[in-house]
């Protein structure tokens, strides 16, 4: 099993990408979860390795590494933090609650078909700034939490995947989107223990913080 990404596809304007859509990464993260994806592949293709890939859309959910928009945002606004927006925040994401992302690769190892892609797709297009928006509010924090900051290299304006091959397998996602958000965001507050150490404890995430935000965390 090849847990890839939607954002191989690259870019998408408009209408959902298909599993046999080309392959357009922009940025060197999503090319390399390309390549990856196609050498599993070739494993397939030249030795008969039963591989099955999967192109997934953003994941959200409890115990999410805090450097992702949702925990990252969630966790600086519940201390009165800065939510730092990359851009304009009209970057739209298609938001696939993790447990249903599990139920899907669950199928997919028991019922795909080896040498076979398939799409993992929420159906919840957010642009990143109404995203933003509900967490604050879900919070009760204040809108001039936002930060604008300048817009990361390579950032892809939308992502959308076509997920009828899956469904045709059986899978429909289970989680609504409105009341998987306002549970995640519970959960972070009910689990500072879990996330909090991470944030202020641990250098790569606090550099990582600086590199891509242009601030550190308080100390």
């Amino acid at each position: 099993m090849q847990i890839s990404t939607d954002e191989v596809y690259g870019s998408v304007p408009s209408g959902a990408s298909r599993e046999t859509d080309e392959l357009r990464p922009r940025n060197p993260y999503s090319a390399s979860k390309a390549g990856a994806d196609r050498l599993a592949y070739s494993y397939f293709a030249t030795y008969g390795l039963p591989v099955v890939v999967t192109r997934a859309s953003n994941n959200y959910g409890p115990y999410q590494f805090p450097e992702k928009i949702i925990p990252l945002f969630i966790s600086n606004a519940i201390d009165g933090l800065p939510v730092p927006l990359y851009g304009d925040g009209g970057n739209v994401r298609d938001w696939l609650h993790v447990l249903d992302h599990c139920r899907a690769v669950d199928l997919v190892i028991d019922r795909g078909t080896d040498g076979e892609v398939y799409n993992i797709g929420g159906g919840n297009e957010v642009r990143n700034v109404d995203l933003t928006h509900r967490i604050l509010a879900l919070l009760d924090r204040p809108a001039s939490l936002i930060q604008p900051v300048a817009d990361r290299p390579g950032h892809d304006r939308r992502y959308c995947v076509d997920t009828s091959k899956l469904k045709g397998l059986g899978w429909a996602p289970q989680a609504d989107f409105v009341a998987g958000l306002a549970e995640t965001v519970a959960w972070y507050r009910q689990n500072e223990w879990w996330w909090r150490p991470i944030k202020e404890q641990d250098p790569a995430f606090r550099e990582y913080y600086r590199a891509h935000y242009g601030s550190r965390l308080p100390s």
